[in-house]
């Protein structure tokens, strides 16, 4: 349980002014105090990653740079829409990104890498990328179609709810090529009788 909760550690806090956001707006149904709290947390989760020097990743830094800018555009015209756009925004810099093959393989741990082809742990790369393709191009039509609470709705659930699926159907696919390759490599070395 404590790896899956790493795995979702770095979504989690690439996410996190988002996750305030929703919450503020869910509790208040207050655009502006619901952008004000996805800014303080965004601000203090930088300062907080500053004063205990963890390195700050290109995203998060982009992360802190979209809420700022799309925080303080809802501020001034009172459009909530500006903020709505920063998940499809970092959704699709995020799937970019996953469009480099082998991505995933430094995650994966050496008996996944000795037991799996390479080809295959890039493909399951390439799903990731079409998921958060297709999670960003969803959010915008939501957020400018449907409004701000389904735009919240979406958020509050399938933004988590569909990643974590994912990982789901992966974890249990790699393990089962894993302990399929382990035992025929087995079988194969065992000696005759």
């Amino acid at each position: 349980m404590g790896m899956l909760l790493r795995t979702f550690r770095p979504i989690v806090s690439d996410f996190l002014s988002t996750i305030f956001f929703i919450i503020a707006y869910e509790i208040t149904n207050d655009i502006i105090f619901a952008t004000v709290t996805g800014i303080a947390a965004a601000v203090v989760q930088f300062l907080w990653f500053r004063f205990r020097k963890h390195d700050i990743a290109l995203m998060q830094w982009a992360s802190l740079f979209l809420v700022l800018v799309l925080g303080t555009a809802t501020l001034l015209t009172r459009d909530p829409r500006f903020v709505m756009l920063k998940p499809s925004i970092a959704g699709a810099a995020i799937a970019t990104v996953m469009l480099q093959g082998g991505w995933q393989l430094r995650y994966m741990p050496p008996i996944v890498q000795e037991n799996a082809s390479r080809g295959f742990l890039v493909s399951w790369g390439y799903v990731w990328s079409a998921l958060y393709f297709a999670m960003a191009a969803t959010n915008l039509y939501i957020a400018l179609s449907l409004g701000t609470k389904a735009w919240a709705e979406f958020n509050a659930t399938v933004s988590w709810m569909a990643p974590v699926g994912l990982f789901l159907v992966q974890y249990a696919t790699m393990r089962y090529v894993v302990r399929r390759n382990v035992i025929a490599r087995m079988s194969q070395t065992a000696p005759a009788e």
